[in-house]
């Protein structure tokens, strides 16, 4: 099925189909399931599973029977039960791989609460879908303004239409509970529509807006990342990085999803790494321990007098040292053992794409010298201070 709403616009500017970063025809969803299993036919005597999936607005998935025994593919536009009236999606995977998909979501195939699709969409559903659709930004700001009249510590993110247009969801985040019991009967009288208040998470915010992240890319939670893992501080710690919040923040407040990317590989090679705080006791005094370069195996320690120099040692010789002072051995000093760390040369990188630098219009500009070649002397000339003294000729 094409994408119409993704095509330009007269001025040749890309129109967009205003879904908050996915399609609505399925051509750019973050969420699509390739379908390896289509071009398979199923043994004899076996019917195609009896459940598709099918997507809504903002990437909302939901699992619905085929009742009618219906002729479904992905992309077609389908009427689903929904409460009260129905709702329109559209289909994005059938046959086996819903039920993978379904073992996966921990949905069981054989309940009978699973919803059902009544029919394929007709063109007075796909109208009364788009034309609701077409109503909620307008929608989404008069929700706001009441909702800062009322004086109410909620943001409205977004909001969502049911297909048949009876029914509005209104999206929002707060950080503590708010009685919003006054705000749904003005939406209700406002609107004329049945209200219904969602709150979701910061992270989940982020994740239906969208947005460009620090690396300068698309916001992972709204491209491809569908499992929101806690991040603790204690990933930072463990890779070495300042506890600065607002570095490690990402645009929902919270700490970034990408702390946990390499985490596991810090964890792998810190198992080999005597503890952060392994005291070592020399006869010029303790050494306590104050950085470490995780995949260079080195760890740096200075006296507790003297906290200004520090010593480079491997994590053997580390070893090594809390051994002797576990038999009740002192080392001699810490210089015996320190390593000398090579300075890398300064690396000379060229701009391969031939670009100059952004802040070359900030210097001011130099003024040019005079290059020019002085004449040679002239003998037969006389000298400047002897042309002084001639007598000008009188006109």
């Amino acid at each position: 099925m094409a994408c119409t709403s993704c095509s330009t616009s007269d001025g040749g500017a890309p129109k967009g189909c205003k879904n908050n970063g996915t399609c609505g025809t399925d051509s750019c969803n973050k969420l699509t399931v390739f379908d390896w299993l289509s071009n398979m036919s199923l043994p004899n005597g076996e019917t195609p599973f009896d459940c598709v999936e099918v997507r809504f607005k903002n990437g909302r998935k939901e699992f619905f029977r085929n009742t009618e025994k219906l002729t479904l593919s992905i992309g077609d536009v389908v009427a689903t039960e929904a409460s009260p009236g129905h709702d329109v999606g559209i289909v994005t995977l059938t046959g086996e791989l819903v039920k993978i998909q379904m073992k996966k979501k921990g949905v069981n195939h054989t309940s009978p609460e699973i919803p059902k699709i009544y029919r394929k969409a007709s063109q007075k559903d796909i109208d009364i879908w788009s034309d609701s659709r077409d109503k909620e930004e307008a929608m989404q700001v008069k929700a706001r303004e009441l909702a800062i009249a009322h004086k109410l510590e909620m943001k409205i993110s977004d909001l969502e239409f049911q297909g048949d247009g009876s029914k509005v969801t209104f999206y929002y985040t707060a950080n503590d509970r708010v009685d919003f019991r006054q705000l749904i009967k003005d939406y209700a009288r406002e609107f004329g529509v049945r209200i219904e208040m969602k709150q979701v998470g910061f992270r989940q915010e982020a994740s239906r807006l969208g947005g460009i992240g620090s690396c300068g890319r698309e916001l992972c939670c709204s491209t491809w990342l569908t499992d929101f893992r806690s991040v603790n501080t204690s990933a930072a710690r463990y890779q070495q990085l300042s506890l600065n919040p607002q570095k490690l923040a990402g645009q929902c407040g919270k700490l970034k999803c990408c702390l946990n990317y390499e985490l596991d590989t810090y964890m792998d090679a810190l198992k080999g790494f005597p503890e952060f705080e392994t005291k070592l006791k020399t006869e010029k005094g303790d050494a306590v321990c104050q950085k470490q370069d995780i995949f260079k195996g080195l760890m740096w320690f200075a006296y507790t007098d003297n906290f200004a120099n520090w010593h480079v040692l491997n994590i053997e010789q580390v070893k090594e040292i809390v051994a002797l002072n576990k038999q009740g051995k002192k080392v001699a000093a810490l210089e015996d053992f320190a390593v000398e760390t090579a300075t890398e040369p300064e690396k000379d990188f060229n701009n391969a794409m031939g670009q100059e630098s952004l802040t070359r219009f900030d210097q001011p500009k130099r003024k040019k010298k005079n290059n020019k070649k002085r004449k040679p002397f002239n003998a037969d000339k006389k000298p400047s201070s002897d042309r002084r003294n001639e007598p000008k000729n009188k006109k």
